[in-house]
């Protein structure tokens, strides 16, 4: 009898041991396969049951949850949807995160490892954490200056701190409200299909999502590299340049809005904005050094993340002189996000070097301790100081005495570069205007603020459109912002 009781016990120790590597086969090896099981609500219902952390700007959060007591509990709310919604992007529960809310996720909704005291612990309970916040680098008297300038139109801004890389401000307009997205109704479906059908593509990111031709703003990466290349030695000088200008190896007369360009020197060309001149400097400058300057500024990088993605700004690699020559001033093939123009000024601004941008100045727990800090930011040269130096100067007699004279702000040292970009089948669509910049206080040491700004749908005659006229005033009002303000606390 003792005998077979235990047997018994030994086959129960082994049926219970079986129950013990069976659970933990499904808990520990299966658990992967179970979650992505789009059948399994579980995940969804433990993502949702506790509120999202927050994104801060200038120490206030613009976002939010609401507690909707539903099985996912906890919706996302945004305060200044419009305005910051090229950077938060939106958190929804039937469409999934964009731009911040999808870079920062697992910050935001607890799931990184890095919140938890005990990480191996919560991998075994599959418990998630508080979600912590992301503190962002924006100034928000910038961007709602950058926003309201926009009201009414197409267009975008990007603003940058030129010493550090800090993105002060971010605005794609029109832009959309991302709460009626947040949640899982069909209210959030109609939501999404009339924002997905309207035709001005309101949930576009033009800031960094969209390239368009730079125009006239170019001329500051041609000056650039003709002056780096020894194309050029004195600015004063006559450039030997007629007007028309013969587009090498063609037939094809380029011409200027501005007169007096025949044979201007580069620092009236420059003010005036000649076509000619920058034209046939880029082509003597050579595609060789014409690429690596675009390079340096940020062109042809398909890897920027701010920490979302940037599209690619892109300087064609595979031009004649002819095409050299178009593309030197910004037309052609060449294509630019506002953010990448607003490096160009911020390099210029900053002796000749290129920090990253970036948005997110820190990360930190549910309590407020830093989880993680955005660090130094690479830097590279794309220009020579003293290069920079002579471009600064031609900037200030664009705002002072050339066509940006909208941009002026009293008190101030103000540089910039208008543009009026020509596109679509034979140049027929509406020019886009813009207006790159920077400026410094009387008390500043150095330049604090670069932006530019481009509008798609300038309300004047078509030739009357300019980048002084249309986008100058909204960089100055950007521009005042920042340096009306003290110094950004960020967080």
């Amino acid at each position: 009898m003792t005998r077979h009781i235990r047997h018994a016990g030994y086959f129960c120790a082994l049926l219970l041991v079986a129950l013990l590597v069976n659970a933990a086969r499904v808990q520990v090896v299966q658990a992967p396969s179970y979650d992505r099981n789009p059948g399994n609500r579980r995940p969804d219902i433990t993502r949702y049951e506790q509120p999202r952390g927050d994104i801060l700007v200038g120490g206030r959060p613009v976002t939010g949850s609401r507690d909707t007591r539903e099985h996912l509990r906890y919706e996302r709310t945004y305060t200044d949807g419009p305005m910051y919604a090229p950077v938060t992007g939106f958190a929804s529960q039937l469409y999934g995160t964009t731009l911040l809310e999808s870079a920062e996720d697992g910050v935001l909704s607890g799931a990184d490892p890095m919140l938890a005291p005990f990480p191996l612990w919560n991998d075994f309970t599959r418990a998630r954490n508080a979600g912590g916040d992301v503190v962002t680098t924006l100034h928000p008297a910038a961007q709602e200056a950058a926003y309201e300038g926009l009201a009414g139109h197409k267009g975008a801004v990007a603003a940058l701190e030129p010493s550090t890389g800090r993105i002060l401000a971010l605005v794609s307009a029109p832009s959309y409200d991302p709460q009626p997205l947040s949640g899982n109704g069909s209210a959030a479906a109609r939501a999404w299909s009339r924002l997905t059908a309207d035709k001005d593509r309101p949930m576009l990111n033009r800031a960094v999502r969209q390239t368009y031709p730079p125009g006239s703003t170019f001329k500051v990466v041609t000056a650039a590299a003709a002056l780096d290349a020894g194309v050029v030695t004195d600015l004063e000088a006559p450039t030997d340049t007629p007007d028309p200008y013969r587009l090498p190896g063609t037939r094809t007369r380029l011409t200027n809005a501005s007169k007096g360009c025949a044979n201007a020197s580069v620092r009236e060309a420059f003010t005036l904005s000649c076509n000619t001149v920058f034209a046939k400097l880029g082509a003597e400058a050579g595609v060789t050094d014409m690429t690596a300057t675009a390079h340096a500024f940020g062109f042809n990088n398909g890897a920027l993340r701010i920490p979302f993605p940037v599209a690619r700004s892109t300087f064609d690699t595979t031009l004649d002189q002819a095409q050299l020559a178009l593309s030197s001033i910004g037309q052609y093939n060449t294509r630019a996000t506002p953010l990448q123009m607003a490096m160009v000024a911020a390099a210029v601004a900053n002796g000749g070097q290129v920090r990253d941008p970036y948005l997110v100045e820190r990360t930190t727990r549910p309590g407020g301790s830093t989880l993680a800090t955005a660090g130094s930011r690479a830097t590279r040269q794309a220009m020579y100081p003293s290069t920079a130096a002579r471009l600064r100067a031609m900037m200030r007699d664009v705002v002072e005495n050339g066509t940006g004279r909208n941009a002026a702000i009293r008190g101030a040292k103000v540089g910039g570069k208008t543009g009026t970009a020509q596109h679509g089948l034979g140049n027929s669509g509406t020019p886009y205007a813009w207006f790159v910049s920077w400026a410094q206080g009387d008390r500043d040491l150095a330049p604090r603020v670069a932006v530019a700004v481009v509008v798609e749908d300038a309300e004047t005659d078509r030739g009357d459109i300019s980048g002084g006229g249309d986008a100058a005033p909204i960089a100055r009002a950007v521009m005042e912002a920042v340096l009306k303000s003290p110094d950004q606390p960020f967080g």
